[in-house]
């Protein structure tokens, strides 16, 4: 009796959502809500992998050319001493360390003068960065470390009308005796330029060895004005960052994390996810408002079925759970159904970047900032599909709950008298 219970239940459920006559209207309404809960669980899925791929990138792009924890003096010039380097290079989850000395300069040639940060930075240390080495346009900065030539964002290689081997000027600054600032002139050669398709770093950033860049500056050879550490993983930051306070213990350094460095952007990337999460959301639940509105209808159309039912012994037990099955069916079906369809538009969203540049009239390959948006990145989370799965399940289930609560308040004599 109990095995065939559950069975009079689910075929009651199906008989409830088949399309009849006179129900009709309220089938076409179910329809269409389980595709509501499908569209919406696929735009919460696409919307919210395609900003967690944007995030990643951008924030690849600042921890690739910055570190995660960077080491510098709270006043003046960091002195990057073999005993730091090595304390440094010895702590737990290191994975990389890199002295850095950076000041502000003008660079001209060929008739222009553009303002630029100059990077001094040891050959081992250029050709450690991924982001740097991976995005070569032109030349071969292997010559970094023995020809002392600059590598160059490549926008800026286009905006001063260079060529590789081309000469460059760098006009810094250096101190008097008196007090006043003279400038300071050094020329170098173009090894090789890279893009990062970020405009800041494209078009403004040269990297110099850091020795000659020492020289120039008037500075001894352990000067720096921060050394970056790179970690085997970024979330691990903050905890890392705290064990160097501790082991270092030095009133004249400060250590600081990628997180700290850029709070605001981090915090901006992470409020927008949480409020397109909950703005999309509302998509569903729109969705189980119309399974509510459509099956409540229901239960009112069949209130004579309903009221057979119950005089010929059938319990109010097996009824409720016969519509609640039928109106959450209806919503787990639209999330498996929004699940699949926005894993697969995920998986080929090469092809649906392709089409939105087509759209647009933007070519792929013609600007760097373009292409960032056009080739749609995408990162997906299996925690992320699986929240929005359970919120989706959870909305279904509770927006079942009602139209199955009606259908047992539904009297029998009271149905069968209006009839």
């Amino acid at each position: 009796m109990s095995n065939a219970a559950p069975a009079v239940e689910r075929w009651l459920a199906w008989r409830y959502l088949a399309t009849r006559q006179r129900e009709g209207f309220v089938s076409f309404i179910a329809v269409f809500s389980l595709i509501g809960v499908a569209l919406g669980v696929a735009t919460l899925i696409v919307v919210l992998s395609v900003m967690g791929g944007f995030r990643q990138q951008l924030l690849s792009r600042i921890i690739g050319m910055n570190g995660h924890i960077a080491v510098v003096a709270r006043d003046g010039i960091l002195q990057a001493t073999p005993e730091l380097i090595a304390t440094l290079k010895a702590t737990p989850d290191v994975k990389q360390v890199r002295m850095t000395l950076e000041r502000q300069a003008l660079v001209t040639a060929n008739g222009q003068t553009r303002g630029v940060s100059l990077r001094g930075v040891r050959f081992e240390d250029l050709v450690s960065r991924d982001i740097v080495m991976k995005n070569i346009v032109l030349g071969d900065p292997a010559a970094f470390g023995t020809r002392g030539g600059v590598v160059i964002g490549d926008r800026l290689r286009q905006q001063l009308n260079l060529r590789i081997g081309d000469p460059i000027t760098l006009v810094t600054q250096k101190m008097n005796a008196n007090g006043t600032i003279a400038p300071r002139y050094a020329d170098y050669e173009v090894l090789g330029t890279f893009t990062t398709n970020r405009y800041e770093f494209d078009s403004s950033l040269v990297f110099v060895p850091i020795d000659l860049l020492q020289e120039d500056l008037e500075y001894g050879p352990q000067a720096a004005t921060s050394i970056d550490l790179e970690l085997r993983d970024a979330n691990d930051a903050p905890r890392v960052a705290e064990a160097l306070r501790k082991t270092l213990n030095r009133g004249d350094t400060r250590i600081t994390t990628w997180l700290e460095s850029n709070a605001r952007f981090v915090g901006a990337l992470q409020v927008e996810r949480v409020m397109m999460f909950v703005i999309l959301s509302l998509i569903v639940l729109v969705a189980a408002m119309n399974v509510v509105a459509s099956f409540t209808m229901l239960v009112r159309v069949k209130r004579g079925s309903i009221a057979i039912l119950r005089t010929m012994g059938a319990g109010a037990g097996t009824i409720m759970r016969a519509f609640f099955m039928a109106a959450a069916g209806v919503g787990i079906v639209g999330t498996a159904v929004g699940t699949a369809l926005g894993l697969f538009i995920c998986a080929n969203m090469k092809t649906v970047g392709a089409l939105v540049s087509a759209a647009t009239g933007n070519s792929v390959g013609q600007s760097a900032e373009v292409d960032f948006v056009t080739t749609l990145p995408v990162r997906v989370q299996a925690l992320e599909v699986a929240t929005i799965v359970a919120v989706a399940i959870l909305l279904s289930l509770a927006a079942a709950a009602y139209p199955a609560w009606r259908s047992v308040r539904v009297e029998p004599v009271e149905a069968l008298r209006n009839e």
